[in-house]
């Protein structure tokens, strides 16, 4: 029997905010970003074996890890503030 399994590494944009990067020192877009790597069976995914959370500018593309608590600190900034325009 051949079971066919392995790891599948998907990204996903949990919210984009604007302010000034460290990298380029621009007031840019900045995507904050999950990362999760995934065990999956036969292409199809199972369970998620680990996360990393980062944002990326988009003027430059420099990128800066983040905790799981800045990311979603990140995501309730930009709520608030859209709630607030």
């Amino acid at each position: 029997m051949l079971l066919i399994f392995g790891t599948t590494l998907r990204d996903r944009v949990l919210v984009v905010v604007r302010f000034l990067c460290q990298y380029c020192n621009t007031d840019a877009s900045q995507d904050v970003i999950e990362s999760a790597t995934k065990v999956s069976l036969f292409f199809i995914p199972l369970f998620t074996v680990s996360r990393r959370y980062f944002v990326i500018c988009s003027h430059c593309g420099g990128t800066t890890a983040l905790t799981k608590e800045q990311a979603t600190n990140g995501i309730e900034w930009a709520t608030r503030h859209r709630q607030m325009t």
